[in-house]
């Protein structure tokens, strides 16, 4: 049965305030995904010692991955992962809509791959949106619209997830589910899944959206000494399996 994750690692920065990207890649061997969606992922940072945190964590786990650069400066760069042990192949990585007023709010971007399972081609989409409710409503329409979501070589079973900054209370949350469904509806074991704050989560702003064909079997997120201190995030994680 396959397992995906979607994790913000806060570049690697615990909740004591230590970088540590070995800490973040032992917690997500710990629960043994065969997909991760990571953000707030730092490549080539002089702030994170210059270390690529998607390679690194990558090649921990013994994976493949691909990395969009949501922000670039120079060699540096800060955006979303996908990692995976199974065939897959990347569809498109490209940034979502700001509010083009002037401001200056940190760029938001998304990454499509398509992972074989059993033979079934399944779309993965890991996003990032961002925190000013307008910005995110562009965004968010962006996903659900022709470019990602809607797009014709998106077929079959579909799941869109990631931190999107936003409750089930949010037009973010309605746009998406408009033809996607809330993977937490399909829960059958009902466990906690607030991830945020990863010390005292109660907030749900990380998601996973599914399409038909995907059965969730399983979701949680994990509260663990490791989890509580790795990131300012809790991991959510998905078990599935696809309808035929």
């Amino acid at each position: 049965m396959p397992r995906i994750l979607t994790y913000n690692v806060h570049r690697c920065v615990g909740t004591d305030r230590r970088l540590d990207v070995g800490r973040v890649a032992a917690v997500i061997a710990a629960l043994e995904p065969d997909i991760v969606a990571l953000q707030e992922v730092d490549v080539g940072r002089a702030r994170s010692g210059g270390v690529d945190q998607a390679h690194e964590i990558a090649r921990r786990l013994d994976m493949d991955f691909h990395f969009n650069a949501a922000l670039r400066v120079e060699e540096e760069q800060y955006g979303d992962a996908i990692l995976t042990s199974l065939p897959e192949r990347m569809i498109k990585a490209d940034g979502l809509p700001d509010l083009s007023e002037g401001l200056r709010l940190e760029p938001r971007g998304a990454l499509w791959i398509a992972v074989t399972i059993g033979g079934v081609e399944v779309q993965i989409i890991n996003t990032h949106l961002g925190l000013a409710p307008t910005e995110q409503q562009r965004q968010a329409s962006a996903l659900a619209g022709p470019a990602w979501v809607g797009h014709a070589d998106c077929t079959g079973p579909t799941i869109l997830l990631g931190d999107f900054n936003a409750t089930g209370a949010s037009v973010v949350y309605r746009t998406l589910t408009a033809d996607l469904i809330d993977a937490r509806k399909l829960n059958p074991a009902r466990r906690p899944t607030s991830t945020f704050p990863s010390r005292f989560p109660f907030l749900r702003i990380d998601h996973l959206f599914v399409s038909a064909g995907v059965k969730v079997t399983g979701m949680d997120a994990p509260y663990t000494p490791a989890t509580r201190v790795a990131s300012d995030h809790l991991p959510l994680v998905m078990d599935f399996e696809l309808e035929s």
